[in-house]
């Protein structure tokens, strides 16, 4: 069995931001020459999320809508944990949208569903920040 590891490092500009990283992981994929295996995306830092979705500009529109309702960023009084940072509101954000997600390797590609993509969702930006890729199998 091999196993490949590879980290892809962001630094958005904005505080919050989605890059789709599909094209990383399928080079990721190439690069390990795994054919058959799994492999695993995962944000490495606790205020970003990784997640599979539909590449969709009005979907993209429609989780930030959520989200700010669900964990508004402002007022930041709001809440515990901001005193020294302001960030309280990316925590939730990133335990609503995961850490990670796992997707099989088939044929040495991602053995995906119909219009799945693997995203990246900064939730805190303006400093650098990444995401790892490990991949295992054969």
């Amino acid at each position: 069995m091999k196993s490949y590891r590879k980290e892809l490092w962001f630094n958005i500009p904005q505080r919050r931001g989605l890059v789709n990283i599909t094209p990383d992981v399928r080079q990721a994929i190439r690069e390990s020459g795994i054919t058959e295996g799994l492999c695993l995306v995962n944000a490495m830092h606790i205020t970003a999320s990784v997640f599979i979705n539909d590449d969709e500009s009005g979907l993209h529109r429609d989780y930030e809508r959520w989200l700010e309702k669900l964990a508004p960023e402002k007022p930041y009084e709001q809440y515990d944990h901001n005193g020294f940072e302001d960030n309280a509101d990316a925590h939730l954000k990133r335990t609503i949208m995961g850490r990670e997600v796992v997707v099989a390797i088939t044929d040495g590609e991602l053995d995906f569903g119909p219009w799945e993509q693997i995203f990246y969702y900064e939730l805190d930006g303006k400093r650098n920040k990444r995401a790892l890729i490990k991949l295992i199998g054969e």
